[in-house]
C-alpha cells in the first residue's frame, strides 16, 4: 500500500480534511514555530477505527516502543522544530541506549520532565524490567522515535507511515506501545496507531487528552489524568511510571474491540502523593 492509499485508509474523508487544513494554513500563516496549533487547528475526525485482536498473551509478546519525544542520539542531527508542516523522518535507535547519550528535540511540549527523568516519556527502564519480570515477552532491540508536532497530518501519513511500517515489520514485532508528548502528538502517535492495526499487529496509545484521541480514534487507548511532557508517568516516580505502563499494556490482550479505557492509577497515585509515600 502507497502513500496516498494509506492515507485513505488512515485518515476518513482525507480530501475535506485536507482542504480544512489549508484554510487553517491560510489564516494562520502557516505560523507553528511557537509550538502551538492554536483552537483552531482542524484535528482529524474519524468515526471508526481498525482493530487487530492480540495474537498472543503479553508475555509472550516482542513489545516495540514509538514515541513521539523527538528522542534522537547525541552527535546526530536533531529534528527540525522549525519545520511548519512538522518533521516526516523518524530515527531508529537501540533500545539499550545510555540515557546520556540521548537528546530531545522537544517542540509543542515543555521538556523539562523528560530532562528530568527520560521514562516519563521514553520508558525504556521500566520496560525492561517487565521483561526481566515477564510481564511482557521481551523488549524490541530497536524503538522508533519521530517529532510529533506535525500539523499535516496526511503528509505524515503518505511520507513517514510507510517507511516505519516497513521497519515494524522487519523487525517482527507483535505489538506496539505509543506515547505522545504533547497535544498534536496525541493525533500523530494515534494515526501511527491505526496503520499498525492495520497492519494486523496489535497496539496501545497512552493517552492524556481525551479530545484529541476521541476525534482522532486509535484503535486501543489507556487515558488518564496525566501531563504533557510526562505522559508515561512522573518524572523520578518509578513506581508512578510501573503502574500506568502496568494496566496499560495488560488491556491489549482482553479488549476485543476499538476502545478508549480509562486507567485507574491516578486516583491511587495521589492519594500515596498525599501521605507523603511518593
Amino acid at each position: 500500500m502507497n502513500g496516498r492509499e494509506l492515507a485513505v485508509e488512515i485518515i476518513e474523508r482525507v480530501d475535506d480534511w485536507q482542504n480544512r487544513y489549508a484554510r487553517w494554513q491560510s489564516d494562520r500563516g502557516a505560523n507553528t514555530t511557537n509550538g502551538d496549533v492554536g483552537d483552531e487547528y482542524p484535528f482529524i475526525k474519524n468515526q471508526h477505527a481498525p482493530f487487530s485482536p492480540a495474537r498472543r498473551a503479553l508475555p509472550m509478546l516482542n513489545l516495540a516502543l514509538i514515541s513521539s519525544a523527538g528522542a534522537y542520539i547525541d552527535g546526530t542531527n536533531p529534528f527540525d522544530t522549525s519545520a511548519s508542516a512538522g518533521d516526516f523522518t523518524f530515527r531508529e535507535i537501540p533500545s539499550q541506549i545510555d540515557a546520556e547519550d540521548l537528546r530531545f528535540a522537544a517542540r509543542g511540549y515543555d521538556p523539562t520532565f523528560v530532562m528530568a527523568d527520560r521514562n516519563a516519556l521514553l520508558p525504556l527502564a521500566r520496560l525492561f524490567e517487565f521483561e526481566s519480570n515477564g510481564i511482557i515477552g521481551q523488549l524490541n532491540p530497536v524503538f522508533w522515535s519521530f517529532s510529533g508536532f506535525i500539523p499535516d497530518a496526511s503528509g505524515l501519513v503518505e511520507q513517514m507511515l510507510p517507511k516505519i511500517l516497513e521497519r515494524i515489520k522487519r523487525y517482527e514485532v507483535q505489538a506496539a506501545l505509543l506515547i505522545p508528548a504533547s497535544r498534536l502528538c496525541h493525533q500523530s502517535v494515534s494515526l501511527i496507531a491505526r496503520a499498525v492495526e492495520l497492519s494486523g499487529i496489535s497496539t496501545m496509545t497512552l493517552a492524556v487528552d481525551k479530545e484529541v484521541v476521541e476525534s482522532v480514534r486509535p484503535p486501543r487507548a489507556a487515558l488518564y489524568a496525566g501531563k504533557f511532557g510526562s505522559v508515561a508517568g512522573l518524572p523520578n516516580w518509578p513506581e508512578h511510571q510501573r503502574r500506568v505502563l502496568d494496566e496499560a499494556l495488560r488491556l491489549i490482550e482482553p479488549m476485543d474491540q476499538a476502545g478508549i479505557r480509562q486507567l485507574t492509577v491516578t486516583l491511587e497515585s495521589e492519594v500515596e502523593e498525599a501521605r507523603g509515600e511518593r
